[in-house]
């Protein structure tokens, strides 16, 4: 794959943007995570040797072909860094270590927001409005808001199917038989996914939880469902009708996941969702308070 297409690519000290007084992630592949003298290193494939100072990192992600001796973690859990396993560019995110000294701040914040009702329906409100910039949603209950996305999903769905001449039957997945829906119906289910995966891995490292969210309920990850929201429209909708034409019946995983990749990065999704968790959850306008 080349460099200019991968979503996690060399980062520099300068390149990182700041969460507090750490960097937010390192996304680590294809090599042994180690100590060296109470330090963590990292050993790639070709056998180099590069320090990785976890105080100043938030989360270590680690990718396919990634090995680790129990000692880095006791060290970057010391550190206060948290380790999260995923696919291929944090495509897919698999679990999560989580540390007895992380900091709870944000975590605190997302449930004190929750727990209050006009609080958390004022969030949910907040991500509706990105959606219907031009609607007035003041005072507008959930069931409403709920309904006008439905709504907007559906004819989306349509709108989407008549510009890229696919025919359209609704959505339909049944979980563990992915073969069994069409073509246009796996390509959703495949990028839902990654989406899921890429935000999951946000969600950690910037230390909110996944599981408290505003919009849904009753799910494993309801807040990484209600940002992925946000943002299925062009990564995920338009991208399946667009492939299941040019794909002419046949799906093809490394296709759609090149595509997605392409998109993911044209959007700076990692900048984008940092962002807006930090509106949603209002850091953004305390740090500008105090300004």
């Amino acid at each position: 794959m080349a460099k200019g297409e991968r979503l996690f690519v060399k980062v520099t000290r300068e390149s990182l943007p700041r969460v507090k007084d750490k960097y937010p992630f390192l996304y680590l592949e294809r090599g042994r995570l180690e100590i060296d003298d109470s330090s963590v290193k990292w050993i790639d494939a070709d056998a180099n040797v590069v320090p990785i100072p976890v105080a100043t990192i938030n989360c270590l992600l680690l990718g396919p072909g990634t090995s680790v001796t129990h000692e880095a973690i006791k060290v970057a859990t010391a550190a206060n860094c948290s380790v999260s396993w995923v696919g291929e560019d944090s495509l897919l995110f698999y679990a999560a270590g989580f540390l007895p000294t992380s900091d709870t701040r944000n975590l605190k914040r997302q449930m004190a927001l929750a727990s209050d009702e006009e609080k958390a329906l004022d969030v949910a409100r907040a991500m509706y409005t990105q959606r219907f910039p031009d609607a007035d949603l003041t005072g507008m209950t959930m069931p409403a808001m709920m309904g006008m996305e439905g709504n907007r999903v559906r004819a989306l769905y349509q709108q989407k199917a008549e510009q890229y001449g696919v025919g359209w039957k609704g959505r339909q997945f049944t979980p563990g038989k992915f073969e069994l829906s069409d073509l246009t119906n796996q390509i959703l289910t495949a990028t839902n996914a990654a989406l899921y995966g890429i935000l999951s891995s946000v969600v950690h490292a910037m230390g909110y939880s996944p599981h408290i969210g505003f919009i849904h309920s009753g799910s494993p990850l309801p807040f990484v469902y209600d940002l992925a929201d946000l943002y299925k429209e062009p990564l995920c909708i338009d991208l399946a009708f667009f492939l299941s034409r040019e794909m002419a019946g046949r799906y093809d995983k490394h296709k759609v996941s090149d595509e997605f990749r392409k998109r993911v990065i044209k959007m700076k999704l990692l900048d984008q969702a940092s962002n807006d968790i930090n509106e949603l959850m209002g850091v953004s306008r305390a740090r500008r308070a105090r300004q």
